[in-house]
């Protein structure tokens, strides 16, 4: 009997033609789902008779409830080598091997210039006049030349987008918990004394920041309201860093000029979420991996987890 392997979340339709899969066609039967999942019963419904699961990022959450409805998992794959939404500790009670892929950080840093650059231009409002036959030409576009661009984190995506900003003469400041003057330098940025003083005093602000205890809720009603009525705040990162709430009010309010996110607290936007319909608001839906590159890097690895998982000897094991 084969094993049964599902891939989640295939939203274009791609996964079975970026990856060797006969080379696992022997002993694996594929299978990918093209829409997604709202909620456990419907994963558990789907891939109940599956040893093998494949997740696109933090798409389908895997929390202890769901592998305990999940009998039959042996081996999950995420792309990436780090994901928030699946319960490591759970998957390891159950037996469940969990394995990731590489993931390349340059398409998430080239997506948060999208969004500044769209921002800034007001790409997408002057782009529909035109096709929909309205005025031509009603905004005046911010500039970024000599403009200060805040970053809160310096990681590996957010030091991209950092030489980015310098290319285009801005000033570019930075901020984590953990960041260094030593450290920000290297990128060509100036260490901010605290975030409070990198919100107030920056024209864009980008966040890079990995989720967690510390960073969860960092830009909220309080943090919005500080920065300039002409700042605009753009998320690539994880939605669970600013509050949502406060941001539509943000928009709606006026506290900042715009902003733009790829990311939300739940993905996909339910069609009431305030953001669909904020004003000043450009949101993308969650495109910041989303390139062929990165994903014929994930399912080639995928391909390869599953090979090494039939040997006996699992490879980038996540625990």
């Amino acid at each position: 009997m084969k094993l049964r392997c599902a891939v989640l979340d295939d939203y274009q339709g791609v996964a079975l033609g970026l990856g060797d899969w006969a080379r696992v066609d022997e002993q694996v039967d594929v299978r990918s789902l093209h829409h997604h999942l709202p909620g456990e019963e419907a994963v558990a419904e789907s891939v109940g008779d599956c040893e093998i699961v494949v997740l696109m990022r933090e798409r389908t959450p895997f929390p202890a409830s769901l592998f305990a409805r999940l009998p039959r998992l042996r081996l999950l794959i995420t792309s990436g080598m780090r994901n928030a939404s699946v319960d490591l500790e759970a998957a390891a009670r159950q037996g469940v091997t969990v394995c990731g892929t590489a993931s390349n950080s340059e398409p998430p840093a080239e997506l948060t210039w999208a969004l500044i650059l769209g921002l800034a231009r007001q790409v997408v409002p002057e782009a529909t006049a035109l096709r929909e036959g309205g005025p031509w030409q009603s905004t005046l576009g911010a500039d970024l030349y000599g403009r200060r661009l805040g970053l809160l984190g310096l990681g590996k995506i957010g030091t991209k987008v950092a030489r980015v900003g310098l290319a285009f003469g801005m000033e570019v400041a930075a901020w984590s918990q953990n960041l260094t003057a030593e450290r920000a330098a290297e990128s060509g940025a100036v260490l901010a004394g605290s975030k409070e003083e990198l919100l107030a005093g920056s024209d864009f602000v980008s966040l890079h920041l990995v989720l967690g205890d510390r960073t969860r809720g960092l830009i909220d009603e309080a943090e919005l309201k500080r920065m300039r009525p002409t700042a605009y705040l753009v998320n690539t990162s994880r939605a669970g860093l600013v509050d949502q709430d406060a941001l539509a009010r943000a928009l709606t309010e006026g506290w900042i000029a715009g902003a733009a996110a790829d990311v939300f607290d739940e993905e996909p936007l339910p069609p009431a979420h305030p953001l669909r319909t904020a004003p000043r608001f450009l949101g993308l839906p969650h495109l910041g991996y989303v390139t062929r590159r990165n994903y014929e890097g994930y399912f080639t690895q995928a391909v390869q987890d599953i090979e090494a998982f039939l040997d006996g000897e699992p490879v980038r094991v996540l625990r």
